[in-house]
């Protein structure tokens, strides 16, 4: 039917990260969001501060990193072994209240808008309109005003307290009872602690205590509390800010600490769980807190969130844009819960090493396993070390895609080098040509096969193809992909008339010379074709999805193997088959 007034593509519940992240993805696409939020204004103090560096990464990608660093965040530098040779070796903290205010301007130059202070009160998953099957009603929270629109998705990003969660009677499974209690404040302080403006973790006979430095002189403190070791421990205790002040002097001892102003304060448990399910009918997804909760001293729950969000963003755009079937919704669960639980087992970890009260006179190294932790967990914390499992995305030698040519190793981790081609939705089809003339035949027949009937290429074409500017850079023929062509050799080397055939020189814009040494591969002449696996005189391509992950990896052969490999990879997901009508391609 028709969309009225009333009838949205996604009605989006909590303006905190992980929903305002995911609108701004479906307002950039040009989706019809309803986004609601309860409280009367955005976030002023406190809460999430920290993006880690693979965030930093997307952002960048999204043209939002700019306007981030424009506030001056604070940069912790300490990461371990993690980050190292990455873009940005550095977790930048600024408080979320600004964090959301980017996200907000950029829904606003889309179109889109937060509606508050208002409430979900009820939904429906009904029959009656296939279009539009959900039916949610909200309520303002001031004026009692209620309303009821149509829609064909709704995302949870409420908190722990999640309507939408608890109306499907989704459980939020807790690990452990809650065995500690802190205390978090913001504030510009004055001390002649020495390392004010590191992070660290200072653990005394007194309690553990972590200092994160922050955006415009503040300092954040994680005092601990309480303790399940404690006499008379109650986890639901609760405590001032002058006793969370005088905890953090003592475990501070003998160094001094005082507070010029407190911007916020707060107290909670430390509590790991994750929801029964993240997802109901492919049409109800839960994000963030609303299915994930655990201790915020690793700085993750912002990241998680937007994780989230970015990984269920390019999948509903895959199918309403017509090129993915709706199944493979199911994988936003799949994928992501194996990363919670990861991060769930880190965590207790972690949260348990760090409440620990280690004696001064200690010489057990008790303290050294906090930080071997720290330092062993840097790649997953960074957000580089996230992997996703096989399924239709990424391809596993059970995937129905059963050409030879697909390199039989693991994938679905990210990459940095799509950073020249903007999160738009689209997959990148990187070629890695390897030496300019070494493949040359097979680069050619490449693009001859490209361009045949019923390829990946053709069949997801754009009906304006003919009216595209001819200055678009990164979908002149499809809104399905961009491609990408890499030589194994020097910038001067590799003029495109020269080297790159007609159809791959539309992508002019995607024409790179692999010639920067990386420190992880010493010995390699061509780095990113090293890291991949490539030989610089064979060549390979590699489908990067459009969040970042490698989904597969395929042999680059003269004659047409190449492009069939990669039609059954794009088979086993789409609406449309592709190259030869093989009930196996389907899912």
């Amino acid at each position: 039917m028709p969309c009225s007034q009333s009838c949205f593509d996604i009605v989006i519940v909590g303006a905190g990260p992980a929903g305002l992240f995911l609108g701004v993805c479906m307002a950039r696409w040009g989706y019809k969001i309803k986004h609601i939020d309860n409280r009367e204004a955005p976030t002023i103090t406190g809460r999430a501060d920290g993006l880690q560096p693979r965030t930093l990464h997307i952002w960048r990608n999204m043209g939002l990193k700019h306007r981030f660093m424009a506030h001056e965040p604070a940069k912790i530098y300490q990461l371990g072994s993690g980050a190292s040779g990455r873009r940005y070796p550095f977790t930048a903290t600024l408080h979320q209240g600004l964090i959301e205010r980017i996200l907000i301007e950029d829904m606003g130059r889309n179109g889109a808008s937060v509606q508050r202070p208002w409430s979900i009160v009820d939904f429906d998953h009904g029959k009656e309109d296939l279009n539009y099957p959900l039916q949610v009603s909200f309520k303002h929270e001031q004026n009692h005003q209620t309303e009821t629109v149509r829609a064909k998705y709704l995302f949870s990003a409420t908190g722990s307290q999640s309507l939408v969660r608890d109306r499907l009677g989704i459980k939020l499974l807790h690990r452990d009872p809650i065995s500690h209690v802190w205390g978090v404040i913001d504030g510009v302080v004055q001390t002649d602690f020495p390392d004010i403006r590191m992070k660290c973790t200072i653990h005394s006979d007194h309690g553990s205590m972590m200092i994160i430095p922050r955006d415009n002189n503040l300092i954040r403190l994680y005092v601990q509390v309480g303790s399940s070791s404690d006499t008379n421990f109650d986890p639901h205790m609760k405590a001032t800010q002058d006793e969370v002040q005088t905890a953090a002097k003592k475990i501070l001892s003998p160094y001094k600490i005082i507070w010029d102003s407190v911007d916020w304060f707060s107290v909670y448990p430390i509590s790991q769980g994750s929801a029964e399910a993240y997802t109901s009918a492919n049409r109800i997804f839960l994000g963030g807190d609303s299915c994930h909760t655990h201790s915020p001293q690793a700085g993750q729950g912002m990241n998680t969130a937007i994780h989230d969000s970015l990984n269920l963003a390019w999948k509903i755009h895959q199918v309403e844009a017509g090129f993915a079937n709706k199944s493979i919704l199911s994988t936003y669960e799949s994928e992501r819960k194996p990363v919670v639980k990861a991060l769930l087992d880190f965590d207790a970890r972690y949260a348990a090493l760090f409440s620990q009260r280690v004696p001064l006179d200690d010489q057990a190294g008790e303290g050294d396993e906090f930080v071997k932790t720290f330092k062993e967990s840097q790649e997953f914390t960074s957000g580089y070390g996230i992997s996703y499992p096989a399924n239709a995305f990424n391809w596993s030698p059970d995937h129905p895609a059963t050409s030879p040519l697909f390199f039989r190793r693991g994938y679905a981790n990210p990459v940095q080098l799509e950073q020249d081609v903007p999160f738009n939705g689209s997959f990148r089809i990187f070629v890695f040509a390897g030496k300019p003339g070494s493949a040359k035949q097979a680069l050619s027949d490449l693009a001859v096969n490209l361009q045949r009937p019923r390829t990946f290429f053709t069949v997801y074409k754009r009906s304006d193809e003919a009216t595209v500017s001819c200055h678009e850079r990164h979908n002149p023929h499809s809104l399905l992909y961009t491609i990408c062509t890499i030589f194994a050799a020097s910038h001067d080397k590799t003029g495109v008339s020269e080297t790159v055939p007609p159809i791959m020189a539309c992508y002019s814009h995607h024409v790179y010379a692999d010639d920067i040494w990386d420190a992880r591969v010493p010995e390699a002449t061509a780095s990113a074709h090293a890291k991949m696996g490539f030989d610089v005189q064979k060549g390979g391509v590699a489908v990067v999805r459009p969040d970042g992950h490698v989904g597969c990896a395929v042999q680059l052969v003269e004659g047409k193997g190449t492009v069939q490999a990669l039609d059954q990879y794009f088979s086993s997901f789409s609406t449309k088959i592709m190259g030869q009508r093989v009930a196996t391609a389907r899912l």
